[in-house]
């Protein structure tokens, strides 16, 4: 279901939509687990951000609210949405992405795109994954339309992939270790983008 949906939006995407160009592709792991966490304001870049990966699946984390709707929570499911409880989130949190990313597969995590506590709290739990699952976090940039309408005008489309945060041989460990590279993270977004990080087009 997965393959069918993406070459089905794929299409759709490419005839109505802009050229999607991916910077820094070659930054994206060719196998092994990891998650990738981008910036989130509108349903397009869930999809510009799976076109980025593929042939890798994303698994997206997404809020449980969305599962509660009938048009989505029969869809969801089949695309590899999970869902997760973003206002009252506890242990239980991490066992799907965490199962997951021990079975090899890619995990996506969208926190929020302005800078707010719940923007620093969604990248801690990103950082919290990747470091209890032992995986690499690529920080990715979706800068395209926003709208169905933008789409139309057929305004170019970028992904940015950041450098891999890794989690290995490191001095520090545990909530220092989370802290400072959540930090890391809200820094590497906030670079994403700008001129001196334009390198390599894919």
């Amino acid at each position: 279901m997965y393959s069918f949906i993406y070459r089905l939006a794929k299409s759709v995407m490419t005839l109505f939509g802009g050229k999607l160009t991916v910077m820094n592709r070659e930054r994206l792991p060719k196998d092994g687990s990891y998650v990738i966490v981008c910036n989130h304001s509108t349903w397009l870049d869930v999809l510009f951000l799976a076109f980025s990966v593929w042939p890798r699946n994303v698994h997206y984390m997404a809020k449980q609210e969305l599962f509660q709707l009938m048009i989505l929570k029969h869809l969801l499911p089949k695309i590899h949405a999970f869902p997760v409880n973003r206002e009252n989130p506890g242990p239980s949190v991490l066992k799907t992405p965490l199962k997951l990313l021990r079975s090899g597969h890619v995990v996506g995590i969208f926190p929020t795109g302005t800078r707010t506590e719940e923007d620093l709290a969604l990248k801690r739990g990103a950082v919290t994954i990747a470091y209890k699952a032992s995986v690499p976090l690529i920080p990715a940039k979706y800068d395209g339309p926003k709208t169905f309408k933008e789409l139309l005008s057929r305004k170019p489309i970028k992904v940015y992939i950041g450098k891999e945060l890794d989690f290995t041989n490191l001095p520090l460990s545990g909530k220092e270790l989370i802290e400072n590279k959540s930090l890391e993270l809200s820094q590497i977004f906030q670079s994403l983008g700008s001129k001196d990080n334009r390198e390599r087009v894919s």
